[in-house]
């Protein structure tokens, strides 16, 4: 499993900054997009500052996956991959495999990774105390090492 884990994690890593950066340098050839596709990209660009930043999320999620910051790298990534099935769904299902196997990827590495995201996913009330039980102990004062 930890190998797999790895793999995963370099894997996403590497198609995230690679496809990221090709936003910036355009060192990847674009293949015909349908009509809706190349509207949907033209208002993206017309608001001057989405694209950087949809693509500067991609890098900078796909770093924070190379150097071993899974948990946000993967937290960082999960909205622009919602968008990127959504587009490949419904505007342009060319490259629908691709968007499938990277939402695979996401999805096992946030399985693997589930301890990390559990305080996202409780009421803020389970979370402090169990902070709070993490740093005090059970029955003993702040800072007292619990027996």
């Amino acid at each position: 499993m930890r190998t797999a884990t790895l793999i995963a994690r370099i894997l996403l890593g590497l198609i995230f900054v690679v496809f990221g950066l090709n936003g910036f340098l355009q060192f990847i050839p674009q293949p015909e997009m349908p009509q809706a596709a190349i509207a949907f990209f033209g208002g993206l660009a017309a608001a001057a500052y989405m694209l950087p930043l949809l693509f500067g999320t991609q890098v900078v999620g796909g770093v924070l996956l190379l150097v071993g910051m899974a948990p946000l790298g993967l937290l960082l990534l999960a909205p622009v991959l919602v968008n990127i099935v959504g587009f490949h769904l419904f505007v342009a299902p060319n490259g629908l495999e691709l968007a499938l196997v990277v939402a695979a990827l996401e999805l096992f590495l946030a399985w693997v990774h589930r301890d990390a995201f559990r305080p996202l996913l409780s009421s803020s009330a389970s979370v402090l105390d169990t902070a709070h039980e993490r740093n005090v102990g059970v029955t003993g004062r702040l800072g007292e090492v619990p027996r």
